[in-house]
C-alpha cells in the first residue's frame, strides 16, 4: 500500500534479433537465453510476448549481405521489413519498434559511412531517412534512431511527415554512451567495428550535462520519446533526463547488464530472480517511462504472480 514505485509489464519492451532463413534459432553464447530468430520463429516469440502481455518489441536485422553503405538496411523487402509486415499482420496489437542504425547492414560495422578512416555524420543522414521511412511502410509504429549521428532525429521526422507518415512515433536513442556494456550485443549483432571505436560519435560516460542537452535537442528536432543508454550505470542520467523533459523516458537495460546477472546466477553467485527485479525497479524509479531489456519474458512471468 505505501510502495512508492511500482513495475508493470506494461513498463517492458523486448529485443529481438532477426535473420534471414527458416527455422532458425541460434543461441548468443554471451547472452543466456537470447537468440537470433528467422522470421518464422520471430512471429512464434511475438506471439508469446502477447500472451505474457508484454506490448512492445523492438527489432534488430541480421541481414547475410553486408556492404560499405549498408544497403541492406533500407531495402524495402530486407530482413527487418519483412519481419514488420508478419508480427503485424500475426500480432495487430503488438507495437512494434525498429531498430535505425546502419551499423549491423555495413561490412565495417560503424554507425555512419566511413570515408578515409573518418565517420561522415552528414553523408549518413539520408540513409537513416531511407531506413526509417522503410520500416515505417512496412508498418512500424515507432523508429528508433540508435546511431547517435547529429541532426537524424530532424532528418527522420521530415521523410516521415513529407511521405504521411506524421503518426510514425520517433523513439531517439538520445544519451547514449560509449560503454563497455555493449559487448554482447556485438556478438548478438555481428556488429562489432571492423577498425577504432565509437568514441567520436557516442557519449563519453563523464558527461552528464551533455546527455540532457542530447535529449533536450532531440525533442527540438521531433523526438517523441528520449532513450538513455545504458540503464544501470546512468540511473542519475535518467532521473537528470527524466526531471528536464516532458516526454516519455526509456531506458535500454543493455545486453552487458542481462549477461552479468546471468552469469552471477549460474554461478550461484547471487539470486538471479531477484537480482533482475531489482535491476528493473531501479531502472524504473530513477525515471523511467518504459525499459528495453533481454529481461521482458522472465520478468514478466514474475510480474504475473
Amino acid at each position: 500500500m505505501v510502495r512508492e514505485t511500482q513495475l508493470s509489464v506494461d513498463d517492458l519492451i523486448y529485443p529481438l534479433f532477426v535473420c534471414e532463413g527458416r527455422g532458425a534459432r541460434q543461441g548468443i553464447g554471451s547472452m543466456p537465453g537470447v537468440f537470433r530468430l528467422s522470421i518464422d520463429n520471430l512471429v512464434k516469440e511475438a506471439r508469446e510476448c502477447q500472451a505474457l502481455g508484454i506490448p512492445a518489441v523492438i527489432l534488430f536485422g541480421i541481414p547475410d549481405k553486408k556492404d560499405a553503405r549498408g544497403s541492406e538496411a533500407y531495402n524495402p523487402d530486407g530482413v527487418v521489413q519483412r519481419a514488420v509486415r508478419e508480427i503485424k499482420n500475426a500480432t495487430p496489437d503488438m507495437v512494434t519498434v525498429t531498430d535505425v542504425c546502419i551499423d549491423e547492414y555495413t561490412d565495417h560495422g560503424h554507425c555512419g559511412l566511413v570515408e578515409g578512416g573518418k565517420v561522415l555524420n552528414d553523408a549518413t543522414l539520408e540513409l537513416l531517412a531511407k531506413m526509417a521511412l522503410t520500416h515505417a511502410q512496412a508498418g512500424a509504429d515507432i523508429v528508433a534512431p540508435s546511431d547517435m549521428m547529429d541532426g537524424r532525429v530532424q532528418a527522420i521526422r521530415r521523410a516521415l511527415d513529407g511521405s504521411s507518415f506524421a503518426d510514425t512515433v520517433i523513439m531517439a536513442y538520445s544519451a547514449k554512451y560509449a560503454s563497455a556494456f555493449y559487448g554482447p550485443f556485438r556478438e548478438a549483432a555481428d556488429s562489432a567495428p571492423r577498425f577504432g571505436d565509437r568514441r567520436s560519435y557516442q557519449m563519453d560516460p563523464a558527461n552528464s550535462d551533455e546527455g540532457v542537452r542530447e535529449a533536450l535537442q532531440d525533442i527540438e528536432e521531433g523526438a517523441d520519446i528520449v532513450m538513455v543508454k545504458p540503464a544501470l550505470a546512468y540511473l542519475d542520467i535518467i532521473r537528470r533526463v527524466r526531471d528536464a523533459v516532458n516526454v516519455p523516458v526509456a531506458a535500454y537495460n543493455v545486453s552487458g547488464e542481462y549477461s552479468m546477472i546471468k552469469a552471477a546466477g549460474e554461478k550461484g553467485w547471487i539470486d538471479p530472480e531477484r537480482a533482475m527485479m531489482e535491476a528493473l525497479l531501479s531502472v524504473k524509479r530513477a525515471g523511467a517511462s518504459m525499459i528495453l531489456t533481454y529481461f521482458a519474458k522472465e520478468a514478466a512471468q514474475v510480474l504475473r504472480r
